[in-house]
């Protein structure tokens, strides 16, 4: 499986897969920087507010590297992260059976029922 990085036309930068993944695939482990909850106000402040994950199980969040922090938004995701705290690294599957050429979305919520309004205008 290949992924890249490329512009969605509507959100800026998204990730795409150049080739079919099976429901339940693994199709990216990123590695994550931990963010103790005393230091969350300093990065609360900064670009990476919009970047963070809630690291299930603690008070704490994290920064995802690799794709982990480039996903976009959808309410019809067809990924969802898992917290792999004995790996640390947010592992992402497919949700169902996704074809070469498609955007990687998530639930930006974590809660993939969970279509409350976001810090922004979703587009879909």
């Amino acid at each position: 499986m290949s992924l890249i990085v490329k512009d969605t036309g509507k959100y800026g930068r998204g990730i795409f897969t150049t080739s079919d993944i099976k429901k339940d695939e693994l199709v990216e482990v990123s590695p994550v920087i931990i963010i103790p909850k005393e230091e969350w106000d300093c990065v609360g402040k900064t670009i990476f507010y919009h970047y963070c994950y809630i690291w299930d199980g603690t008070e704490d969040t994290v920064l995802a590297l690799g794709y982990g922090s480039l996903f976009n938004h959808s309410y019809e995701p067809n990924l969802n992260s898992i917290c792999n705290h004995s790996n640390i690294s947010l592992d992402f599957y497919a949700l169902r059976d996704i074809k070469a050429g498609e955007e990687l979305t998530i639930n930006y919520h974590g809660d993939l029922d969970n279509r409350s309004p976001l810090w922004f205008d979703v587009i879909e």
